[in-house]
Order: C-alpha cells, then structure tokens, then sequence
C-alpha cells in the first residue's frame, strides 16, 4: 500500500526529473523494487493518481480489512 506522503513523493520526483527519477524514488521508498520494469509501471500507475483517487483506495482497502462498509 502506498501512503499519501510516499504517493506525492514519487509524483513530486516524476515533475520535476521525469520517469527515471521516479523510479529511483519508488526504488528508494520501496527496495522491493529490484528490477526496473515493474518499477516503471507502478511509476506510471502513482504519477496518474490524484489525491482524491488515493484517499478513496485507502478507505476501500480499510474497509475490507476492517469488515466495515464503504
């Protein structure tokens, strides 16, 4: 799960040095990321989120967890 600090970490790193910096942030963030292929993807899918769509992921996915609905 991404928060939204980690989120905006990665979007802030795709502005400003474009897909590559991106993944080095992802990569730093999350060293599970070993290869860089499945890295860029995530990249992409974080770099098109907006705040809304993360917060409404975040309550689905507490939801489930929690057993209460959302």
């Amino acid at each position: 799960m991404v928060s939204d600090e980690e989120a905006e970490l990665i979007q802030s790193a795709y502005h400003r040095g474009g897909e590559l910096a991106a993944v080095a942030e992802l990569r730093r963030v999350f060293p599970v990321f070993q290869g860089n292929e499945r890295a860029v993807d995530a990249v992409r899918m974080i770099a098109g989120w907006r705040r809304a769509q993360v917060a409404d992921a975040v309550a689905r996915r507490s939801a489930r967890t929690t057993g209460d609905p959302a």
